[in-house]
């Protein structure tokens, strides 16, 4: 993925459509901040339809620590019946220069919410806190019933997860003396009549329970809390039909980063719509020896 500039006046544009987005914050439903269950097996729990929602986020935005807490109750209490909220927390690098930077941020997240923005919903503004359910719907993050109601719709009979899905396996050995965790992905579709559209195959690592006490910025003194942070996001391949994929992956993984609090994550997402075609997450197993 490219990386994307901008601009400062950009930037402080970027900051106006944050204060108007504090109007939602003081309305929203905001969650505590529990720990996040263990995520243990590498499939939908049941019937549950696997749903990425991804938050576009930052340490130096005001209305963002709600957004965060919103993301966490997502994950800790699951409160869709047939939804499997997958989350993917995505700090973006444009509050960096406005008084904090952001020790989790990275130019490629902010280059993926302007892909969104340009490819999905067609404009070229930006704005933090976003999510965005299943590759297809923007709310303000921080919104919990505004998040809830997109989950549902995409979960919903003839909603966009609800269709026929591919089948993702994976499983992730890290290996902390080479520094990195080897993955096992595959792929399959339901059945040969899936749509053979172009799809890229991502594969994330996520680490819930970081927290940062943050010296300067809008959020200046506070203690800031992290669900599903996104470590690192890697595309690991490509689809165009309907048969099986695979791949094996070796990625990094930091002495500093945290195996017992990490997970991967792996998604297909059609190239053109943007659309989520599937998704699985798993823990981390250590290598024997």
């Amino acid at each position: 993925m490219a990386t994307m500039y901008i601009p400062h006046d950009r930037a402080r544009t970027l900051r106006r459509v944050h204060r108007l987005g504090a109007i939602v914050v003081a309305l929203a439903v905001m969650a505590a901040a529990t720990p996040v269950r263990s995520h243990t097996q590498a499939s939908a729990a049941g019937d549950r339809v696997p749903v990425i929602v991804e938050l576009f986020t930052s340490e130096g935005c005001s209305s963002c620590p709600p957004a965060d807490d919103v993301l966490t109750k997502l994950v800790t209490t699951q409160p869709v019946a047939n939804a499997e909220i997958i989350a993917l927390g995505e700090h973006v690098d444009y509050w960096d220069r406005l008084g904090w930077r952001d020790p989790f941020s990275s130019a490629a997240f902010t280059a993926r919410q302007s892909e969104y923005a340009a490819q999905t919903f067609r404009t070229d503004n930006i704005y933090t806190p976003q999510l965005i359910v299943d590759g297809r719907e923007a709310v303000v993050g921080s919104d919990y019933r505004a998040a809830t109601a997109a989950i549902a719709r995409a979960t919903a009979p003839g909603g966009a997860a609800a269709a026929a899905r591919l089948r993702i396996s994976v499983k992730a050995e890290h290996n902390p003396s080479r520094a990195s965790v080897h993955v096992i992905t595959r792929v399959d579709p339901p059945d040969a009549s899936t749509a053979k559209a172009a799809a890229d195959v991502f594969l994330a690592v996520v680490e819930d329970g970081l927290v940062t006490q943050v010296k300067r910025g809008e959020n200046k003194g506070r203690e800031l809390r992290h669900t599903a942070v996104v470590r690192s996001l890697t595309p690991i391949g490509a689809m165009s039909d309907s048969g099986p994929w695979s791949a094996d992956t070796t990625v990094q993984f930091p002495p500093d980063w945290n195996a017992a609090r990490s997970r991967v994550v792996a998604f297909v997402q059609e190239r053109a719509k943007r659309k989520m075609l599937g998704a699985v997450t798993a823990s981390l197993t250590n290598k024997a020896g």
